[in-house]
């Protein structure tokens, strides 16, 4: 059954939703997400930092994005839960009245509804908050949605930004996206030395993160998942290559696998549907996303 077009309240009052998989419940998620680290970044590159959150947590390094492999459409199936084909964000020229395919189901601002606002129509009073470098990051998040919501430039910005807000206020649900990877890559082509120390920093900012969540006791009670939306090829991306398309997945916090390969296949629409399974949401119909069971412990 299809879900028609209509506002998030008629979609949660639907008798169509899926139920939330049966995984270990966390009270806060924070999602560090790396413009342009693909899957060779973390198999060339030293990550320490990265390593050891595998070593502790469960990951796979063979995720994938989705097609085109360009920032807007995979940032955006990461939290919609869906592909293109559903949330028609196909380009990063797409814009809420520029586009070509439209959305299957509709929430906030007549677009295809987000974990944030799955989270916000279903537990009002969450604090959900987003620091992104990247400006692009907003165009789809659903306007008043966010508790806060904030473009950062620059990566270390950026997490000092959301990691002040996490010391402060505790949110449900962080999201913090980190673009200098991928403006390295741009500038000075992917697996250059550029790009390399722009990995080095990231993987020292993902350490803050995590150093963080265990200075304020969290550390319990908080799922951090570290992933990313595409590779890149010379200076760009958007083509058919698996280095292109093939990207980490790391989650590390209550219920997590010790030290576990995922073998079974991750998208980047797992990222919302796992997101929504661990603070106890439903998910709607017409999210195609699955939690990624294989990372958590019966």
């Amino acid at each position: 059954m299809r879900l028609a077009s209509t506002t998030i309240a008629a979609i949660l009052a639907s008798a169509s939703f899926m139920s939330a998989a049966d995984l270990p419940r966390a009270a806060h998620v924070i999602v560090v997400g790396l413009d342009g680290f693909g899957t060779g970044s973390i198999q060339r590159d030293p990550t320490p930092n990265i390593h050891a959150l595998m070593k502790s947590g469960a990951w796979t390094i063979h995720a994938r994005g989705v097609m085109p492999t360009v920032s807007a459409p995979n940032w955006a199936s990461m939290v919609m839960g869906a592909g293109p084909e559903q949330h028609g964000i196909t380009s990063n020229d797409w814009r809420r009245d520029k586009f070509t395919i439209a959305p299957v189901c509709k929430g906030p601002d007549a677009q295809f509804p987000t974990v944030f606002s799955i989270l916000r129509a279903q537990r009002p009073a969450s604090k959900i908050a987003i620091f992104h470098d990247w400006d692009g990051f907003a165009d789809f998040v659903e306007r008043g949605i966010p508790t806060k919501i904030q473009h950062v430039k620059g990566s270390p910005e950026t997490v000092d930004a959301g990691l002040k807000y996490w010391a402060a206020e505790k949110p449900e649900l962080l999201f913090l996206h980190l673009d200098e990877v991928d403006d390295a890559g741009h500038g000075h082509g992917w697996l250059s030395p550029e790009f390399d120390a722009a990995v080095a920093q990231a993987d020292k900012l993902v350490g803050d993160v995590v150093a963080a969540v265990s200075k304020s006791g969290n550390a319990a009670d908080t799922l951090i998942i570290v992933t990313a939306d595409h590779g890149g090829v010379e200076k760009k991306h958007g083509g058919l290559s698996m280095t292109e398309l093939e990207i980490p997945w790391i989650a590390v916090g209550p219920g997590v696998r010790s030290g576990t390969e995922i073998v079974s296949s991750v998208n980047t629409y797992d990222t919302a549907a796992t997101i929504a399974s661990v603070l106890g949401l439903a998910a709607p119909e017409c999210w195609v996303g699955r939690p990624v069971a294989g990372a958590f412990r019966p």
